[in-house]
């Protein structure tokens, strides 16, 4: 095989080079989301002092991966030509779908913001016991927090129920964390 039959099966120009390219960069991002759970597993199993926060690092994880799936695609797009004109012709129509979701979203899109916050800024963790305000009789609740996601944070109370509360009201509300031996019945 000539270098030039080499350079024409490998050309992201034609359908074959760009099925090549396409599953080189799969296998890529494949190989390297694998290698960041790895790498949290490790970092988690080897956290003997439980310093690492569990939910940031989950966090970034998830971000870390959604991030290098997202640049091995707008790469791909950018050495495809066809892919490129393409991608300039639709940037218009992508534009205007963005802002009608935009709106349609506003809610979920304002709990995952707030739940970014909450994992940056960490004003409470897992464990930690939190009284917030709650439509109930005494007007809050009394839990420890057994879960966060991008969207919601799962607290516990002592008689087993869970507390499920969007965060952007854990982000916008006034929250009290109580030592860890409080009695549990929130004060009237």
């Amino acid at each position: 095989m000539t270098l030039e039959a080499v350079q024409h099966l490998f050309d992201p120009g034609k359908p074959l080079g760009a099925a090549i390219l396409a599953a080189f960069l799969f296998l890529a991002g494949l190989i390297l989301s694998w290698l960041v759970r790895r790498l949290l597993k490790e970092a988690i199993l080897h956290d003997r002092s439980d310093q690492i926060d569990q939910i940031a690092l989950s966090f970034v994880s998830q971000l870390s991966i959604l991030l290098i799936w997202l640049l091995l695609f707008t790469l791909y797009a950018h050495m495809v030509p066809v892919l490129h004109r393409l991608g300039t012709a639709l940037l218009a129509g992508v534009s205007l779908v963005s802002v009608v979701i935009g709106f349609a979203a506003q809610t979920t899109l304002g709990n995952l913001v707030a739940g970014i916050s909450l994992v940056l800024y960490r004003p409470f963790r897992r464990g930690d016991r939190l009284q917030i305000s709650a439509p109930t009789p005494q007007d809050c609740e009394v839990g420890v927090v057994e879960d966060m996601s991008l969207g919601f944070t799962v607290l516990r109370t002592d008689d087993g129920r869970k507390i499920i509360v969007a965060n952007g009201t854990m982000a916008q509300n006034t929250m009290i964390k109580l030592p860890e031996n409080h009695d549990m019945t929130p004060q009237s």
